[in-house]
């Protein structure tokens, strides 16, 4: 049986150059798929706004919404590693109420490391929840719950003073205690310079080829969506989404010409039963119906 990797694990995976894999999951059969694939690290990410609830944003996700999704998943994927987004608002906002909402995701949804949006700026609540034994991951870069502060979804670290900030941000995060950053539209050549600078793994997205590791969203890498926008950062492995779509088709055409069900989906009864559930009065009415 798989056994789940440990904050140690994954650090021991950087030193010995071994790439580790993460993958988004929102749901029960999502999280137990890509478990049985092999995955290494799932994220129950606050993306959920995005891809499930239907949001235009992750601002709109709730403490509550990140708690549910991370304790089904949980139940799903028993021998993974699980790293559970914290949503907006509920850090930032002072070290004990960041300790208090990080309990929750780790209580009632089972997590085993939260993930926080942030750098320098966040380093000491990040150190807080480490001294309380609640792992931390950091991201940085595009952070998308400042993403009206950002002025959109665009590359980060392209001008000088962005590129030093986020190693400032990255060192800070670091020495906070953070086990893993993840760096998030970012360069290539900035995002290889800060995986190479730190001692923990950096797991990228849209950060190129020099992090220790990458991670996608579940439903990006199977095109699961309608309509589907393509991301020059993804790569996708199927289309799930119009395979899905091709089939309820199929169904609904299936009902409505009466091709479903067919015989082999129905279930016969004994005809002694039928006769002493039914025989009784439709023998009469036969026999009425033969005396005519």
């Amino acid at each position: 049986m798989k056994q789940p990797l440990t904050i140690t694990k994954l650090k021991k995976m950087k030193q010995s150059g071994e790439p580790i894999s993460m993958l988004t999951a929102y749901d029960y059969p999502s999280a137990k798929l890509a478990e049985e694939a092999g995955i290494d690290i799932i994220l129950v990410g606050d993306s959920l706004g995005n891809v499930v609830l239907g949001y235009d944003t992750t601002i709109p996700v709730t403490l509550d919404d990140m708690v549910y999704h991370s304790r089904v998943v949980a139940r799903a994927a028993t021998n993974t590693f699980i790293v559970t987004d914290m949503p907006f608002m509920t850090y930032r906002i002072g070290k004990e109420a960041t300790l208090r909402n990080a309990a929750r995701i780790m209580q009632e949804g089972h997590a085993h490391a939260i993930k926080l949006e942030g750098g320098a700026d966040i380093a000491d609540e990040v150190a807080a929840c480490v001294r309380a034994g609640i792992p931390v991951m950091g991201h940085i870069g595009l952070t998308p719950q400042s993403v009206h502060q950002l002025g959109g979804y665009r590359v980060q670290g392209k001008l000088e003073r962005e590129a030093q900030q986020l190693i400032e941000d990255a060192k800070a995060l670091e020495a906070a205690g953070a086990f893993s950053i993840v760096l998030e539209l970012v360069t290539e050549p900035l995002a290889e310079a800060i995986a190479s600078a730190l001692s923990i793994p950096v797991i990228g997205i849209g950060a190129g080829r020099g992090c220790d590791g990458q991670v996608l969203v579940y439903h990006d890498i199977l095109q699961y969506a309608s309509p589907y926008r393509e991301k020059k950062f993804v790569k996708t492995y199927a289309d799930i989404g119009t395979t899905i779509r091709n089939a309820i088709g199929s169904y609904v055409s299936e009902v409505k010409s009466r091709a479903f069900p067919q015989q082999e989906h129905v279930f016969p009864m004994e005809q002694e039963l039928f006769t002493q559930l039914y025989g009784s009065s439709r023998s009469q009415e036969s026999g009425k119906e033969a005396g005519k």
